[in-house]
């Protein structure tokens, strides 16, 4: 493969992008579709994510239509491949996953579009393909390396023990994770996730990614789960998974974590389950000593799901740098403010711009889709910079700024 693409290649592309942006999700539903016929490659996938509401659809064709749109200016597109990146090692995908999307890719192009997807423009496609495919194969394979040679690391699926259950609030129960050949896991970056392949009753295998919500301490990892009404997976964890019981495990992966040597004032903002990496990030940061300013602030729709209250509340105490700040959007009667909660309603970003150091810190959010996208763009309208601004979505990535 050549290191650059072809002027043709480029030329082509961009043209088809009217085409892309009027039937993407047409395209990518396709694609989909042709994918998941072989059983091998739709285990594949967090099914979870190819719901009703067509999340992975869509947030595919943006990604391909940000591709064509970008194609003379593909370093643009950095945090993105790492993200995807990630994601693939995270499902163990590898080099010779690879062919079977392209086939589905240009199949579903030639579906879709009929006779306007002439020769030449499935040829451009499938150079395109193939060129940003050679850059993921090889970010995965130096991220495969680093895991394999790292202490208490590894590849693929390792087999863990649930050494601990516990119920964190109505919805929410940890679960404490180590491996069943006694030795040593890799150390996680704070706000990283672990991915799960994991045996339903009646279903093939279904994998899902799970935030690790403790420390890296080189023994175990511990994880938080909402039980979600249809979740399969969530509801099979929380009724059915108990002490003793082992799972499959894929090493930590994720490209939203919090830096080795924070320089700036720390913000940590999470809204229901979000509060997972968080907890993660707390707990590190404690455990190195680090000296800059932190808020941990949380919103959850009362204390009933509201869950790790005290355990924040006791590393933070006693931490005159450190400070924490719960919103409950309907308390309920039994939750006490100043002891459970501090402010009813919802976080905002006039409340962020007088209580935290808005010009001078790092933010970091993980909460549902209309969380993040009052606040990831109501402080980039406040003018905190896109580099101060980190955040986790639930499921694929998609556009905040249309939601």
């Amino acid at each position: 493969m050549s290191d650059t693409l072809s002027e043709k290649t480029k030329s082509i592309v961009r043209a088809t992008v009217p085409a892309l942006a009027a039937h993407g999700t047409t395209i990518t539903a396709a694609m989909y579709k042709r994918l998941f016929q072989d059983p091998a490659v739709r285990e594949l996938f967090n099914q979870s994510n190819q719901g009703e509401d067509g999340r992975q659809t869509k947030a595919l064709a943006q990604a391909i239509l940000a591709y064509a749109q970008n194609i003379d200016n593909l370093a643009v597109l950095g945090p993105a491949v790492e993200r995807i990146a990630q994601k693939h090692v995270g499902l163990h995908i590898l080099p010779e996953h690879y062919p079977h999307v392209a086939t589905a890719l240009l199949g579903a192009i030639k579906d879709v579009l009929g006779d306007a997807a002439t020769d030449d423009i499935l040829a451009a496609w499938g150079e395109a393909y193939w060129f940003l495919a050679d850059i993921l194969i090889g970010r995965e394979r130096q991220i495969y390396d680093h895991l394999n040679s790292s202490e208490g690391g590894w590849n693929g699926w390792r087999t863990f023990v649930i050494t601990a259950k516990h119920r964190e609030s109505d919805i929410i129960t940890s679960f404490v994770l180590k491996p069943a050949d006694g030795g040593p896991v890799v150390g996680h970056r704070p706000g990283q996730y672990l991915t799960f392949k994991i045996d339903v009753p009646g279903r093939p295998a279904l994998r899902r990614n799970y935030s690790i919500s403790s420390s890296p301490n080189g023994t175990e990892y511990r994880i938080s789960v909402k039980r979600e009404a249809n979740g399969a997976v969530s509801t099979h964890l929380h009724d059915r998974v108990n002490e003793g019981d082992v799972i499959e495990v894929s090493p930590p992966a994720g490209d939203f974590h919090l830096p080795e040597r924070p320089e700036r004032p720390i913000v940590l903002l999470s809204g229901g389950v979000g509060f997972t990496p968080m907890v993660s990030m707390l707990e590190t940061i404690v455990d190195n000593g680090v000296a800059q300013p932190v808020h941990y602030i949380h919103g959850a729709q009362d204390g009933r799901v509201h869950a790790m209250g005290a355990h924040v509340r006791s590393l933070t105490n006693g931490r005159p740098h450190m400070k924490t700040t719960t919103f409950y959007g309907a308390p309920h009667e039994r939750d006490q403010r100043g002891v459970h909660f501090d402010h009813d309603g919802f976080i905002t970003v006039d409340w962020l711009a007088e209580n935290t150091p808005i010009h001078e810190a790092d933010y970091y959010l993980c909460g549902p889709k209309p969380f993040l996208a009052v606040l990831v763009n109501g402080l980039s309208k406040a003018g905190v910079p896109a580099e101060r601004i980190h955040f986790e979505f639930f499921g694929p990535a998609d556009d905040l700024a249309a939601a």
